[in-house]
Formats: C-alpha cells, sequence, structure tokens
C-alpha cells in the first residue's frame, strides 16, 4: 500500500504484481499511490473553501467516496505478508508506529505555535488530523493474521463495522471509529489476489467507469442539500449525526457498496505503466505526513478566507497549488530531509535476529575457509 517503503514486482499482461520484496516495483500501485495522495491532499484543501459552492461540495462528496478506501485497500494487499515475525514487527514500529508518535506530537506543536493556540494539548490516544491512518495501519496490520485465518473474513469486518456505527460509546481513544468502520477496505485489500487488479484494469472496465463516475457526481450534486457529508469520514456513530441508530449499519452497507465500485473505477484508470510520476510513489507517506503542514498554515492564517479563491478559478488555482506541492512533498530530496523522522533506521533499539546472527557467522566462516584456501594454494 501505502508503506512508503513497499517493494514489489513490476507489472505485465504476464508477470503478476506481488507483494514480496524485489529489487523494482510494480509500477501499477506507485501510480495508484500517488494519485490517491493528490486527491488526498487535494480534497484537504477544498475543506474551507467549499461552503459556498454546490459544486465544489459535490466533488468533495465524489472524492471523499474513495479516496481512502483505495488507499486502504492496497495497505491491505501489501500486508497479506505480515506474519507477526521479528522482522516484520520491527518494520511495523519504525515505519509506523514511530512516524505516528513524531508527527502526533508534531501536529499539536505546530498548531500552538502557528495558530496561537495553547489549548491544543499533545495526547498519544487521540489522533489528531492526519495521524489517525497511522493508528488506524498499525491496529489492521496487527490484526492481519486472525483475519487470514478466519473463514469469512470480509462479512465478519463487514459486522464489526456495522456494529461500530450504531456505538457511540466507542469514545476518540485511538479513533476507534475510524478505525473499525474502514475495517472492511483493509480486510478487502488482505483477501484480493493479483488477478483481481487485472480484471479492474481491463479496457471494458475503464469505458464503463465513465458514466459509473458521471453518474456518481451528479448523485453527488443532488446529494449535497440532503446527506450530511461527516458520513464519509468513517468517525461518528449515527447517533452522533443526529440519525437513528438503525440507519449506521444502513449507511455503512451503502458506503461501502459505492465506495468499492468508484474504487474499482478509479482503479481501472490507474496506468499500469511507468510514468513521470511512478517513483513519487514511494514518498506517499511523506508527502501524506507532511502537506497537513501546508494546509493548516494556509487555514489558520487566513489565506483561504480570500475572496478569489471562492471562486471557480481560485478553487482551480487552489487544487493545482496543492497537487503540486504534495508532488514535491514526495521526491527524493524532501525524503532524505525527513527519513528520520518517517522511516528511521532504529537498529539501535532492537536485539538481532538470531537466525541472523548465526548466517552471518556462518558467512564468515565460509568466507574464512575460502581465504585459507587460496593462501595454501
Amino acid at each position: 500500500m501505502f508503506h512508503a517503503a513497499s517493494s514489489l514486482v513490476p507489472s505485465s499482461r504476464s508477470r503478476s504484481p506481488s507483494p514480496r520484496p524485489s529489487a523494482r516495483r510494480d509500477a501499477f500501485f506507485d501510480n495508484a499511490k500517488y494519485l490517491a495522495i493528490v486527491l488526498v491532499a487535494v480534497g484537504h484543501s477544498w475543506e474551507p473553501l467549499k461552503g459556498g459552492s454546490r459544486v465544489l461540495q459535490a466533488a468533495y462528496m465524489f472524492v471523499y467516496t474513495f479516496h481512502m478506501p483505495a488507499f486502504i485497500v492496497v495497505s491491505g494487499f501489501f500486508s497479506r505478508s505480515f506474519d507477526g515475525s521479528p522482522r516484520r514487527l520491527k518494520r511495523l514500529i519504525t515505519g509506523v508506529a514511530v512516524p505516528y508518535v513524531v508527527f502526533e506530537t508534531a501536529y499539536p506543536i505546530f498548531r500552538r505555535v502557528v495558530d496561537h493556540n495553547p489549548a491544543q494539548e499533545i495526547s498519544l490516544l487521540d489522533p489528531w488530523y492526519l495521524t489517525w491512518f497511522l493508528c488506524a495501519l498499525f491496529i489492521w496490520r496487527l490484526t492481519a493474521p486472525v483475519w487470514k485465518l478466519v473463514r469469512h473474513p470480509l462479512p465478519l469486518a463487514l459486522g464489526v463495522a456495522m456494529l461500530a456505527a450504531l456505538t457511540p460509546g466507542l469514545g476518540d481513544d485511538l479513533d476507534l471509529q475510524r478505525v473499525l468502520q474502514f475495517l472492511p477496505y483493509f480486510v478487502l485489500g488482505l483477501s484480493l489476489r493479483p488477478e483481481h487488479f487485472r480484471l479492474v484494469r481491463r479496457r471494458s472496465v475503464r469505458i464503463a467507469a465513465v458514466p459509473v463516475f458521471a453518474l456518481a457526481l451528479t448523485f453527488a450534486y443532488w446529494a449535497v442539500p440532503r446527506m450530511n457529508a461527516s458520513w464519509l469520514y468513517h468517525r461518528d456513530a449515527a447517533q452522533e449525526l443526529g440519525a437513528p441508530w438503525w440507519t449506521g449499519p444502513v449507511m455503512q452497507l451503502a458506503l461501502f457498496g459505492s465506495s468499492l465500485l468508484l474504487t474499482a473505477c478509479f482503479f481501472s484508470w490507474v496506468p499500469g505503466r511507468t510514468m513521470w510520476f511512478t517513483a513519487l510513489g514511494a514518498g506517499t507517506l511523506y508527502g501524506y505526513l507532511l502537506h497537513g503542514f501546508l494546509i493548516k498554515t494556509a487555514d489558520y492564517r487566513g489565506w483561504f478566507d480570500h475572496p478569489a479563491l471562492h471562486r471557480p478559478l481560485g478553487e482551480i488555482a487552489v487544487s493545482v497549488a496543492v497537487a503540486v506541492a504534495v508532488t514535491l512533498l514526495c521526491t527524493p530530496p524532501v525524503r532524505r530531509v525527513f527519513r528520520f523522522a518517517i522511516e528511521p533506521k532504529m537498529e539501535w533499539a532492537f536485539k538481532r535476529d538470531a537466525a541472523e546472527l548465526a548466517r552471518e557467522r556462518e558467512t564468515r566462516r565460509e568466507t574464512r575457509r575460502v581465504e585459507d584456501g587460496k593462501v595454501r594454494a
């Protein structure tokens, strides 16, 4: 998925994508991650602008229906190899848990300084703004072996999400509502195989995606004054949104179906070949975690309040500017600067694996035997 350092094999008609480490990466998945992170960032920039524009609100609802589900499905797909081994756990800690702690601390401090808001607290139990995804990914990946063990994982995950949607007592700790309500997309990714991605990338699906997207945008335009967009965030139970309890499970099923359809259409349009932005797919975690500082700076400073930005040309200009900004944040120079926080090595924090140490000793002994043989010769 979304894991910044995932190594994938190249995609082609004769060779299947695989989550196993390889010297090369799969262009399709890197393209999908890059395009998804651009949609995420652009969607965040629309949040303070959409109030006076029904068209922008419709586009916002449309994008929010599938951009995070697509991200999460790919995350699940590349979590299939997680088995709880020491090596995998180490990667989970350094690639997910540590960035969560760093940015869950950095964002509140940033708000105190830039927004002059001393009331903003630092709490590792209450994810703020973008960090909920890291918290959720940590929990989802830890549970991956369980979902691979049970007989019907997706219906079970959907049942959990439906129950969460009618349980306001879950509270805000670790953003459990989002963790549980987005869970089915992760479990779906765990259940997918490479051939499923090939199915949605057929030409017939790409053509069919055009009217589907058009109908979805039309429906979103109709739904703007009739539907609470907060349903798309998956962070509240039905009662917290002022709806009857039974609407929670119903909306979960409806949103899962519509999100899955639009996600499939999105994947059908993702190029499978190497593009100019393919290499940026390896840096999407950087773009995700860092673009929030830009969005929040503009928000705190009141830049989004400028009247010109609330006109069509202004909205387009903001969208393009944010897309360019998040693209730059995924580039190698930015990754080198922030690798200490997002992909730390942290070898000092972990014990050496016994099997790895044994292999190293055997390699050294074999090297000495070869060198002794050369000396005698």
